[in-house]
Protein backbone atom coordinates (compact mmCIF):
# COMPACT_ATOMS: atom_id res chain seq x y z
CA UNK A 1 0.00 0.00 0.00
CA UNK A 2 1.76 3.16 -0.87
CA UNK A 3 2.50 5.86 1.58
CA UNK A 4 0.19 8.38 0.04
CA UNK A 5 -3.11 6.21 0.71
CA UNK A 6 -2.10 5.24 4.00
CA UNK A 7 -2.03 9.00 4.92
CA UNK A 8 -5.44 9.37 3.37
CA UNK A 9 -6.39 6.43 5.42
CA UNK A 10 -4.87 7.41 8.77
CA UNK A 11 -6.54 11.36 8.49
CA UNK A 12 -9.90 10.09 7.57
CA UNK A 13 -9.77 7.21 10.34
CA UNK A 14 -8.95 10.06 12.63
CA UNK A 15 -11.86 12.42 11.45
CA UNK A 16 -14.15 9.46 11.98
CA UNK A 17 -13.18 8.39 15.05
CA UNK A 18 -13.28 11.94 16.53
CA UNK A 19 -16.53 11.70 14.69
CA UNK A 20 -17.43 8.63 16.92
CA UNK A 21 -15.32 9.45 20.09
CA UNK A 22 -17.04 8.36 23.30
CA UNK A 23 -19.93 7.04 21.43
CA UNK A 24 -18.41 3.00 21.01
CA UNK A 25 -15.37 1.03 21.73
CA UNK A 26 -12.78 -0.09 18.94
CA UNK A 27 -14.90 -3.61 18.04
CA UNK A 28 -18.17 -1.49 17.37
CA UNK A 29 -16.61 1.17 15.22
CA UNK A 30 -14.72 -1.66 13.42
CA UNK A 31 -17.81 -2.99 12.22
CA UNK A 32 -19.23 0.45 10.83
CA UNK A 33 -16.58 1.61 8.94
CA UNK A 34 -15.09 -2.06 7.23
CA UNK A 35 -18.68 -2.27 6.77
CA UNK A 36 -19.11 1.31 4.75
CA UNK A 37 -15.82 0.72 2.98
CA UNK A 38 -17.38 -2.70 1.63
CA UNK A 39 -20.90 -0.31 0.78
CA UNK A 40 -18.23 2.17 -0.98
CA UNK A 41 -16.03 -1.03 -2.63
CA UNK A 42 -19.09 -2.26 -4.32
CA UNK A 43 -20.61 0.67 -5.37
CA UNK A 44 -17.55 2.12 -7.06
CA UNK A 45 -17.04 -1.53 -8.47
CA UNK A 46 -20.56 -1.40 -10.53
CA UNK A 47 -20.69 1.65 -11.41
CA UNK A 48 -17.08 1.13 -13.16
CA UNK A 49 -18.68 -2.05 -14.50
CA UNK A 50 -21.83 0.08 -15.72
CA UNK A 51 -20.07 2.43 -17.45
CA UNK A 52 -17.64 -0.23 -19.53
CA UNK A 53 -21.19 -1.57 -20.30
CA UNK A 54 -22.69 1.48 -21.27
CA UNK A 55 -19.17 3.15 -23.09
CA UNK A 56 -20.71 2.30 -27.07
CA UNK A 57 -23.86 4.54 -25.89
CA UNK A 58 -21.55 7.04 -24.85
CA UNK A 59 -23.26 7.66 -21.14
CA UNK A 60 -21.85 7.24 -17.63
CA UNK A 61 -24.28 5.23 -15.64
CA UNK A 62 -24.63 7.91 -13.09
CA UNK A 63 -26.91 9.58 -16.63
CA UNK A 64 -29.55 7.51 -16.40
CA UNK A 65 -33.23 8.32 -15.41
CA UNK A 66 -34.30 5.69 -13.27
CA UNK A 67 -37.95 6.77 -13.86
CA UNK A 68 -37.60 6.89 -17.56
CA UNK A 69 -38.88 3.72 -19.84
CA UNK A 70 -35.22 3.98 -21.28
CA UNK A 71 -33.31 4.35 -18.45
CA UNK A 72 -35.32 1.14 -16.50
CA UNK A 73 -34.45 -0.92 -19.94
CA UNK A 74 -30.73 0.63 -19.36
CA UNK A 75 -31.08 -0.84 -15.58
CA UNK A 76 -32.57 -4.15 -16.80
CA UNK A 77 -29.85 -5.22 -18.60
CA UNK A 78 -26.99 -3.81 -16.60
CA UNK A 79 -28.36 -5.30 -13.70
CA UNK A 80 -28.64 -8.97 -15.67
CA UNK A 81 -24.87 -8.95 -16.51
CA UNK A 82 -23.59 -7.55 -13.41
CA UNK A 83 -25.79 -10.60 -11.33
CA UNK A 84 -23.72 -13.21 -13.54
CA UNK A 85 -20.45 -11.00 -13.44
CA UNK A 86 -20.50 -9.22 -10.03
CA UNK A 87 -23.36 -10.88 -7.89
CA UNK A 88 -24.78 -8.18 -7.05
CA UNK A 89 -27.02 -4.85 -8.33
CA UNK A 90 -27.32 -1.49 -7.06
CA UNK A 91 -28.96 1.41 -8.94
CA UNK A 92 -27.32 4.66 -9.70
CA UNK A 93 -29.18 6.68 -6.94
CA UNK A 94 -27.98 3.71 -4.27
CA UNK A 95 -24.35 4.06 -4.81
CA UNK A 96 -22.11 5.41 -2.02
CA UNK A 97 -21.52 8.71 -3.36
CA UNK A 98 -24.67 9.65 -3.89
CA UNK A 99 -25.60 8.76 -0.59
CA UNK A 100 -22.84 10.42 0.94
CA UNK A 101 -23.95 13.69 -1.06
CA UNK A 102 -27.18 13.46 0.16
CA UNK A 103 -26.24 12.96 3.86
CA UNK A 104 -24.47 16.33 3.27
CA UNK A 105 -26.65 18.08 1.47
CA UNK A 106 -24.70 17.86 -1.83
CA UNK A 107 -21.93 19.58 -0.50
CA UNK A 108 -24.21 22.42 1.04
CA UNK A 109 -23.32 21.40 4.99
CA UNK A 110 -26.73 20.23 5.55
CA UNK A 111 -27.31 16.87 6.84
CA UNK A 112 -30.16 15.18 4.82
CA UNK A 113 -31.94 12.20 6.41
CA UNK A 114 -30.18 9.29 5.04
CA UNK A 115 -30.21 6.45 7.89
CA UNK A 116 -33.77 4.63 6.13
CA UNK A 117 -32.32 5.25 2.23
CA UNK A 118 -28.67 3.11 3.68
CA UNK A 119 -31.15 0.54 5.60
CA UNK A 120 -32.86 0.07 2.28
CA UNK A 121 -29.59 0.18 0.27
CA UNK A 122 -28.31 -2.65 2.26
CA UNK A 123 -31.39 -4.50 2.30
CA UNK A 124 -31.64 -4.42 -1.91
CA UNK A 125 -28.08 -5.51 -2.54
CA UNK A 126 -28.58 -8.69 -0.44
CA UNK A 127 -31.99 -9.06 -2.05
CA UNK A 128 -30.57 -8.45 -5.83
CA UNK A 129 -28.89 -11.59 -4.98
CA UNK A 130 -31.40 -14.03 -4.11
CA UNK A 131 -31.84 -17.18 -6.16
CA UNK A 132 -28.42 -16.34 -7.52
CA UNK A 133 -25.21 -18.25 -7.30
CA UNK A 134 -24.42 -15.48 -4.85
CA UNK A 135 -26.89 -15.33 -2.43
CA UNK A 136 -25.39 -17.48 0.05
CA UNK A 137 -22.09 -15.22 -0.07
CA UNK A 138 -23.92 -12.11 0.69
CA UNK A 139 -26.72 -13.42 3.04
CA UNK A 140 -27.08 -11.21 5.92
CA UNK A 141 -23.54 -9.71 5.25
CA UNK A 142 -24.55 -6.06 6.77
CA UNK A 143 -26.12 -7.43 9.83
CA UNK A 144 -23.67 -5.85 12.34
CA UNK A 145 -24.37 -2.44 11.04
CA UNK A 146 -27.32 -1.23 13.32
CA UNK A 147 -27.90 2.33 11.98
CA UNK A 148 -30.57 2.37 14.50
CA UNK A 149 -28.02 1.61 17.75
CA UNK A 150 -28.36 4.63 20.76
CA UNK A 151 -24.28 4.24 21.00
CA UNK A 152 -24.46 6.52 17.62
CA UNK A 153 -26.79 8.73 18.83
CA UNK A 154 -29.87 9.20 21.05
CA UNK A 155 -32.35 10.50 18.63
CA UNK A 156 -32.45 9.96 14.83
CA UNK A 157 -31.28 13.29 13.92
CA UNK A 158 -27.77 12.25 15.82
CA UNK A 159 -27.37 9.07 14.86
CA UNK A 160 -28.25 10.66 10.71
CA UNK A 161 -25.71 13.66 11.40
CA UNK A 162 -23.20 11.01 12.99
CA UNK A 163 -23.66 8.33 10.04
CA UNK A 164 -23.22 11.33 7.26
CA UNK A 165 -20.30 12.17 8.93
CA UNK A 166 -18.75 9.24 8.63
CA UNK A 167 -19.88 8.56 4.58
CA UNK A 168 -18.28 11.99 3.92
CA UNK A 169 -15.03 11.52 5.30
CA UNK A 170 -14.65 7.95 3.62
CA UNK A 171 -16.04 9.59 0.34
CA UNK A 172 -12.95 11.09 0.22
CA UNK A 173 -10.50 8.14 0.28
CA UNK A 174 -9.53 7.28 -3.70
CA UNK A 175 -9.14 3.45 -3.38
CA UNK A 176 -7.98 3.85 -7.27
CA UNK A 177 -10.12 0.33 -8.29
CA UNK A 178 -10.33 1.46 -11.99
CA UNK A 179 -6.63 0.23 -12.19
CA UNK A 180 -7.06 -3.44 -11.92
CA UNK A 181 -3.20 -4.41 -11.96
CA UNK A 182 -3.14 -2.94 -8.02
CA UNK A 183 -5.29 -3.94 -5.13
CA UNK A 184 -5.16 -0.60 -3.15
CA UNK A 185 -8.43 -1.53 -1.79
CA UNK A 186 -7.54 -4.65 -0.23
CA UNK A 187 -4.09 -3.38 0.64
CA UNK A 188 -6.04 -1.21 2.50
CA UNK A 189 -8.63 -2.95 4.09
CA UNK A 190 -6.15 -5.40 5.26
CA UNK A 191 -3.86 -2.35 6.64
CA UNK A 192 -7.62 -1.44 8.55
CA UNK A 193 -8.08 -4.54 9.71
CA UNK A 194 -4.11 -4.94 11.28
CA UNK A 195 -4.69 -2.00 12.82
CA UNK A 196 -8.09 -2.46 14.64
CA UNK A 197 -6.57 -6.08 15.61
CA UNK A 198 -3.49 -3.97 17.39
CA UNK A 199 -5.97 -1.97 19.44
CA UNK A 200 -8.55 -4.80 20.15
CA UNK A 201 -6.44 -6.78 23.01
CA UNK A 202 -7.90 -10.07 23.70
CA UNK A 203 -10.49 -10.10 20.89
CA UNK A 204 -8.24 -9.97 18.31
CA UNK A 205 -7.03 -12.97 17.97
CA UNK A 206 -10.00 -14.20 16.99
CA UNK A 207 -10.17 -12.65 13.79
CA UNK A 208 -6.39 -11.65 12.98
CA UNK A 209 -3.17 -13.46 12.19
CA UNK A 210 -0.35 -10.71 12.23
CA UNK A 211 0.96 -10.30 9.27
CA UNK A 212 4.73 -11.44 9.28
CA UNK A 213 2.92 -15.10 10.72
CA UNK A 214 1.05 -14.76 8.22
CA UNK A 215 3.55 -14.61 5.38
CA UNK A 216 5.79 -17.56 6.87
CA UNK A 217 2.97 -20.10 6.94
CA UNK A 218 1.61 -18.60 3.26
CA UNK A 219 5.08 -19.11 2.31
CA UNK A 220 6.13 -22.44 3.37
CA UNK A 221 2.53 -24.13 2.13
CA UNK A 222 2.78 -22.25 -1.73
CA UNK A 223 6.56 -23.05 -1.51
CA UNK A 224 8.04 -23.80 -5.26
CA UNK A 225 4.31 -23.53 -6.19
CA UNK A 226 2.28 -21.21 -9.20
CA UNK A 227 -0.63 -22.27 -8.46
CA UNK A 228 -2.85 -24.12 -5.78
CA UNK A 229 -6.25 -26.17 -7.05
CA UNK A 230 -7.63 -25.27 -2.88
CA UNK A 231 -6.78 -23.78 -0.03
CA UNK A 232 -8.66 -24.22 3.24
CA UNK A 233 -8.54 -22.54 6.57
CA UNK A 234 -10.71 -24.29 9.25
CA UNK A 235 -10.75 -21.37 11.29
CA UNK A 236 -10.85 -18.10 9.34
CA UNK A 237 -11.22 -15.59 10.96
CA UNK A 238 -11.08 -12.20 9.06
CA UNK A 239 -9.92 -14.23 5.99
CA UNK A 240 -6.56 -12.55 6.22
CA UNK A 241 -4.22 -15.61 5.94
CA UNK A 242 -5.73 -17.27 3.77
CA UNK A 243 -5.74 -14.18 1.11
CA UNK A 244 -2.27 -14.91 1.93
CA UNK A 245 -1.62 -17.60 -0.40
CA UNK A 246 -3.26 -15.48 -2.88
CA UNK A 247 -0.84 -13.18 -3.33
CA UNK A 248 2.19 -15.50 -4.16
CA UNK A 249 0.38 -17.89 -6.04
CA UNK A 250 -2.56 -18.60 -8.54
CA UNK A 251 -5.60 -20.17 -5.55
CA UNK A 252 -8.73 -21.90 -7.85
CA UNK A 253 -10.81 -21.83 -4.85
CA UNK A 254 -10.89 -21.02 -1.07
CA UNK A 255 -12.30 -22.31 1.76
CA UNK A 256 -12.46 -21.40 5.17
CA UNK A 257 -14.93 -22.04 7.74
CA UNK A 258 -15.26 -19.52 10.98
CA UNK A 259 -17.46 -19.80 14.56
CA UNK A 260 -17.99 -16.02 15.56
CA UNK A 261 -20.65 -14.56 12.77
CA UNK A 262 -19.15 -10.94 12.82
CA UNK A 263 -15.87 -12.42 11.88
CA UNK A 264 -17.73 -14.45 9.13
CA UNK A 265 -19.38 -11.83 7.70
CA UNK A 266 -15.65 -9.56 8.10
CA UNK A 267 -13.94 -13.01 6.06
CA UNK A 268 -16.53 -13.04 3.53
CA UNK A 269 -16.37 -9.47 2.74
CA UNK A 270 -12.65 -9.32 2.62
CA UNK A 271 -12.92 -12.11 0.34
CA UNK A 272 -14.82 -9.83 -2.46
CA UNK A 273 -12.79 -6.66 -1.86
CA UNK A 274 -9.81 -9.16 -3.05
CA UNK A 275 -11.31 -9.45 -5.82
CA UNK A 276 -11.90 -13.28 -5.31
CA UNK A 277 -15.12 -13.71 -7.02
CA UNK A 278 -18.07 -15.10 -5.22
CA UNK A 279 -17.43 -18.74 -7.10
CA UNK A 280 -13.94 -18.81 -5.88
CA UNK A 281 -14.85 -19.08 -2.05
CA UNK A 282 -16.72 -21.34 0.05
CA UNK A 283 -17.02 -19.53 3.87
CA UNK A 284 -19.45 -21.47 6.13
CA UNK A 285 -20.63 -20.57 9.42
CA UNK A 286 -20.30 -22.77 12.43
CA UNK A 287 -18.17 -24.91 14.84
CA UNK A 288 -15.24 -26.61 13.06
CA UNK A 289 -14.91 -29.04 15.34
CA UNK A 290 -18.22 -30.03 16.37
CA UNK A 291 -19.94 -29.62 13.35
CA UNK A 292 -17.92 -29.62 9.70
CA UNK A 293 -19.17 -27.62 6.74
CA UNK A 294 -16.36 -29.50 4.04
CA UNK A 295 -16.88 -32.62 4.62
CA UNK A 296 -15.30 -33.88 1.05
CA UNK A 297 -12.79 -31.69 0.89
CA UNK A 298 -8.72 -32.48 0.18
CA UNK A 299 -6.99 -28.96 -0.07
CA UNK A 300 -4.01 -28.28 -1.38
CA UNK A 301 -3.05 -26.48 1.51
CA UNK A 302 -4.03 -26.08 4.78
CA UNK A 303 -3.14 -23.16 7.14
CA UNK A 304 -4.46 -21.84 10.35
CA UNK A 305 -4.00 -20.00 13.52
CA UNK A 306 -6.88 -22.16 16.05
CA UNK A 307 -7.36 -20.62 19.44
CA UNK A 308 -4.92 -21.41 21.42
CA UNK A 309 -5.91 -24.05 23.86
CA UNK A 310 -9.44 -23.80 23.52
CA UNK A 311 -12.37 -26.12 24.88
CA UNK A 312 -14.35 -28.75 23.13
CA UNK A 313 -16.74 -31.52 23.74
CA UNK A 314 -14.81 -34.36 23.75
CA UNK A 315 -17.66 -36.59 23.22
CA UNK A 316 -16.99 -40.31 22.91
CA UNK A 317 -18.85 -39.99 19.35
CA UNK A 318 -16.05 -38.15 17.64
CA UNK A 319 -14.33 -41.54 18.43
CA UNK A 320 -16.18 -42.95 15.29
CA UNK A 321 -16.01 -39.53 12.68
CA UNK A 322 -13.21 -40.47 10.49
CA UNK A 323 -10.84 -37.37 11.56
CA UNK A 324 -9.95 -38.99 15.21
CA UNK A 325 -11.01 -42.37 14.77
CA UNK A 326 -8.02 -43.95 13.51
CA UNK A 327 -5.56 -42.34 16.70
CA UNK A 328 -7.54 -44.19 19.61
CA UNK A 329 -7.74 -40.87 21.74
CA UNK A 330 -9.38 -37.86 21.39
CA UNK A 331 -7.89 -34.68 22.62
CA UNK A 332 -8.83 -33.97 26.11
CA UNK A 333 -11.88 -31.26 26.03
CA UNK A 334 -10.36 -28.62 28.17
CA UNK A 335 -7.37 -27.98 25.16
CA UNK A 336 -8.70 -28.95 21.66
CA UNK A 337 -5.21 -28.03 20.05
CA UNK A 338 -4.92 -31.58 18.56
CA UNK A 339 -8.42 -32.22 17.47
CA UNK A 340 -7.42 -29.08 14.85
CA UNK A 341 -4.42 -30.68 14.10
CA UNK A 342 -6.31 -34.05 13.20
CA UNK A 343 -9.48 -32.36 11.52
CA UNK A 344 -6.87 -29.89 9.01
CA UNK A 345 -4.89 -33.62 8.32
CA UNK A 346 -7.94 -35.41 7.37
CA UNK A 347 -8.99 -32.37 4.97
CA UNK A 348 -5.11 -32.23 3.61
CA UNK A 349 -4.64 -33.89 -0.20
CA UNK A 350 -2.20 -36.31 -0.54
CA UNK A 351 -0.14 -34.06 -2.52
CA UNK A 352 -0.19 -31.16 0.45
CA UNK A 353 1.45 -29.21 2.42
CA UNK A 354 -0.16 -28.03 5.80
CA UNK A 355 0.94 -25.35 8.27
CA UNK A 356 -0.49 -24.56 11.61
CA UNK A 357 0.22 -21.99 14.42
CA UNK A 358 -0.15 -24.47 18.09
CA UNK A 359 0.51 -23.23 21.59
CA UNK A 360 4.20 -24.50 22.96
CA UNK A 361 2.68 -27.32 24.82
CA UNK A 362 1.38 -29.44 22.13
CA UNK A 363 5.34 -30.31 21.88
CA UNK A 364 5.72 -32.16 25.14
CA UNK A 365 2.00 -32.39 26.67
CA UNK A 366 1.54 -36.17 27.74
CA UNK A 367 -1.58 -38.19 28.24
CA UNK A 368 -3.87 -38.10 24.85
CA UNK A 369 -1.98 -35.75 23.50
CA UNK A 370 1.42 -37.68 23.73
CA UNK A 371 -0.58 -40.46 22.54
CA UNK A 372 -1.53 -38.51 19.36
CA UNK A 373 1.75 -36.90 18.41
CA UNK A 374 3.37 -40.07 18.84
CA UNK A 375 0.92 -41.97 16.50
CA UNK A 376 1.31 -38.34 13.91
CA UNK A 377 5.09 -39.53 14.21
CA UNK A 378 5.64 -43.26 14.20
CA UNK A 379 2.74 -44.79 12.57
CA UNK A 380 1.55 -41.66 9.91
CA UNK A 381 5.06 -40.24 9.43
CA UNK A 382 3.58 -36.82 8.88
CA UNK A 383 5.26 -34.36 10.79
CA UNK A 384 8.07 -32.42 8.89
CA UNK A 385 9.16 -29.19 10.66
CA UNK A 386 8.73 -27.71 13.83
CA UNK A 387 9.82 -23.89 13.70
CA UNK A 388 9.53 -22.17 17.22
CA UNK A 389 8.34 -18.31 17.22
CA UNK A 390 8.96 -15.58 19.54
CA UNK A 391 7.13 -15.36 22.34
CA UNK A 392 4.28 -12.34 22.84
CA UNK A 393 3.87 -12.04 18.95
CA UNK A 394 0.18 -13.01 18.64
CA UNK A 395 -2.75 -10.67 19.45
CA UNK A 396 -4.14 -11.36 22.31
CA UNK A 397 -1.32 -13.62 24.58
CA UNK A 398 1.81 -13.59 25.30
CA UNK A 399 2.86 -17.42 24.99
CA UNK A 400 5.21 -18.33 22.81
CA UNK A 401 3.85 -20.59 20.06
CA UNK A 402 5.39 -22.47 17.23
CA UNK A 403 4.50 -23.93 13.68
CA UNK A 404 3.98 -27.18 12.98
CA UNK A 405 4.21 -28.33 8.97
CA UNK A 406 2.69 -31.81 7.85
CA UNK A 407 2.70 -33.56 4.38
CA UNK A 408 1.53 -36.85 3.32
CA UNK A 409 3.69 -37.41 1.35
CA UNK A 410 7.02 -35.91 2.40
CA UNK A 411 10.34 -35.86 0.47
CA UNK A 412 12.35 -36.83 3.43
CA UNK A 413 10.26 -39.18 5.44
CA UNK A 414 14.15 -40.36 7.80
CA UNK A 415 13.71 -36.80 9.55
CA UNK A 416 12.35 -33.87 11.00
CA UNK A 417 13.96 -30.20 10.76
CA UNK A 418 13.56 -28.01 14.08
CA UNK A 419 13.91 -24.34 13.71
CA UNK A 420 14.25 -21.86 17.07
CA UNK A 421 13.32 -18.52 16.12
CA UNK A 422 12.28 -17.62 19.51
CA UNK A 423 15.07 -14.92 19.95
CA UNK A 424 14.96 -13.21 16.45
CA UNK A 425 12.64 -10.62 16.50
CA UNK A 426 12.20 -6.45 17.83
CA UNK A 427 10.23 -5.39 20.35
CA UNK A 428 8.02 -2.68 19.88
CA UNK A 429 6.36 -0.98 22.96
CA UNK A 430 4.60 -4.15 24.25
CA UNK A 431 4.34 -6.39 21.34
CA UNK A 432 7.31 -8.25 19.87
CA UNK A 433 7.23 -8.22 16.01
CA UNK A 434 9.43 -10.32 13.19
CA UNK A 435 11.59 -8.76 10.64
CA UNK A 436 11.85 -9.07 7.29
CA UNK A 437 14.89 -10.62 7.88
CA UNK A 438 13.50 -13.21 10.74
CA UNK A 439 10.78 -14.33 8.10
CA UNK A 440 13.34 -14.65 5.49
CA UNK A 441 15.33 -16.40 7.61
CA UNK A 442 12.87 -18.94 8.68
CA UNK A 443 11.64 -19.73 5.02
CA UNK A 444 15.23 -20.06 3.64
CA UNK A 445 16.30 -22.75 6.30
CA UNK A 446 12.97 -24.26 6.00
CA UNK A 447 14.13 -23.83 1.89
CA UNK A 448 17.36 -25.63 2.40
CA UNK A 449 16.64 -27.78 5.09
CA UNK A 450 20.21 -27.19 6.80
CA UNK A 451 21.08 -27.66 10.49
CA UNK A 452 22.53 -24.01 11.56
CA UNK A 453 24.47 -23.89 15.08
CA UNK A 454 22.43 -22.53 17.69
CA UNK A 455 19.50 -22.09 14.86
CA UNK A 456 18.40 -24.87 13.61
CA UNK A 457 18.87 -29.09 13.22
CA UNK A 458 17.56 -31.66 11.05
CA UNK A 459 16.90 -34.46 13.88
CA UNK A 460 16.54 -37.87 12.79
CA UNK A 461 13.63 -40.06 13.55
CA UNK A 462 15.64 -42.13 15.76
CA UNK A 463 16.63 -39.24 17.95
CA UNK A 464 12.67 -37.90 18.23
CA UNK A 465 12.49 -42.10 19.26
CA UNK A 466 14.57 -41.73 21.56
CA UNK A 467 13.48 -38.51 23.48
CA UNK A 468 10.00 -40.52 23.63
CA UNK A 469 8.54 -38.28 20.85
CA UNK A 470 8.84 -35.08 23.00
CA UNK A 471 9.74 -32.30 20.12
CA UNK A 472 10.57 -29.58 22.81
CA UNK A 473 12.90 -27.41 20.84
CA UNK A 474 15.86 -26.97 22.98
CA UNK A 475 15.93 -30.82 23.09
CA UNK A 476 17.00 -30.62 19.47
CA UNK A 477 18.52 -26.96 18.67
CA UNK A 478 21.42 -26.31 21.08
CA UNK A 479 21.29 -22.11 22.04
CA UNK A 480 23.28 -22.54 24.60
CA UNK A 481 25.61 -19.95 25.05
CA UNK A 482 29.36 -20.65 27.02
CA UNK A 483 30.19 -17.35 29.08
CA UNK A 484 33.41 -16.12 28.78
CA UNK A 485 35.86 -17.96 31.47
CA UNK A 486 37.12 -15.44 34.46
CA UNK A 487 40.50 -15.28 35.14
CA UNK A 488 40.49 -15.63 39.32
CA UNK A 489 43.88 -14.58 39.76
CA UNK A 490 43.93 -11.37 37.52
CA UNK A 491 40.31 -10.70 39.46
CA UNK A 492 42.30 -10.85 43.06
CA UNK A 493 44.92 -9.01 41.54
CA UNK A 494 42.71 -5.97 40.29
CA UNK A 495 40.74 -6.24 44.08
CA UNK A 496 44.09 -5.58 45.42
CA UNK A 497 45.13 -3.09 43.55
CA UNK A 498 41.65 -1.09 43.85
CA UNK A 499 41.94 -1.62 47.79
CA UNK A 500 44.94 0.06 48.00
CA UNK A 501 44.01 2.85 45.38
CA UNK A 502 40.81 3.22 48.22
CA UNK A 503 43.10 3.82 50.96
CA UNK A 504 45.36 5.99 49.57
CA UNK A 505 41.95 7.86 48.58
CA UNK A 506 40.94 7.61 52.39
CA UNK A 507 44.11 9.31 53.57
CA UNK A 508 43.70 12.25 50.82
CA UNK A 509 40.05 12.74 52.36
CA UNK A 510 41.54 12.39 56.21
CA UNK A 511 44.01 15.25 55.28
CA UNK A 512 41.00 17.86 53.64
CA UNK A 513 38.85 17.14 56.65
CA UNK A 514 41.87 18.04 59.45
CA UNK A 515 42.59 20.88 57.70
CA UNK A 516 38.95 21.82 57.43
CA UNK A 517 38.64 21.41 60.68
CA UNK A 518 35.59 18.64 60.34
CA UNK A 519 35.02 15.22 61.28
CA UNK A 520 35.71 12.50 58.88
CA UNK A 521 32.91 10.52 56.72
CA UNK A 522 34.48 6.99 57.75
Amino acid sequence: MSEDLKRQLEQQLWNIANTLRGKMDADEFRDYILGFIFYKYLSEKIELYANGILKEDKIKYLDISEDSAKGQQYLEAIREESLEKLGYFLKPSELFSQVAKRGNGNGKNISNFIIEDIQKILINIQNSTMGTSSEEDFDHLFEDMDLNSTKLGKTAEQRNEVIAKVLSHLDKIDFQIEDSKIDILGDAYEYLIGQFASGAGKKAGEFYTPQQASKILAQIVTLGKTRIKSAYDPTCGSGSLILRLGRICDVLKFYGQELNRTTYNLCRMNMILHGVHHTRFDIKLEDTLEHPQHEKLEAEAVVANPPFSAKWSASPLFMTDDRFSEYGKLAPSSKADFAFVQHMIYHLAENGVMAVVMPHGVLFRGAAEGHIRKYLIEEKNYLDTVIGLPANIFYGTSIPTCILVFKKCREHPDDILFIDASQHFEKVKTQNYLREEDVDRIIDTYAKRISVDKYSNVASLDEVRDNDFNLNIPRYVNTFEEEESIDIVAVSSELKTLEMEMKDTDETIAGFCKELNIPTPF
